[in-house]
């Protein structure tokens, strides 16, 4: 799920050299903790956090298909 989410973050920035996504489990949860450049991290929270919450619900989606739990955190 990591490189998926890379993936989608990196369409959305305007550095995509510089979006890291890196994996760690806490018990059932993968918490997937998202660090892209400063002058990006508007576009991956969004209006509102709008963008961020739109990344949750997608992970959300893929914990059902998995059987996981999946957090996000946005690192700045």
């Amino acid at each position: 799920m990591t490189q998926d989410l890379e993936r989608i973050v990196e369409l959305l920035v305007d550095e995509p050299e510089r979006v890291d996504v890196v994996e760690r489990r806490d018990g059932r949860t993968r918490v997937l903790e998202l660090s892209v450049a400063e002058g990006d991290l508007g576009k991956v929270i969004g209006r509102q956090g709008r963008t961020a919450r739109a990344l949750r619900t997608v992970l959300g989606a893929r914990g059902v298909k998995d059987g996981d739990d999946y957090e996000l955190e946005v690192l700045d």
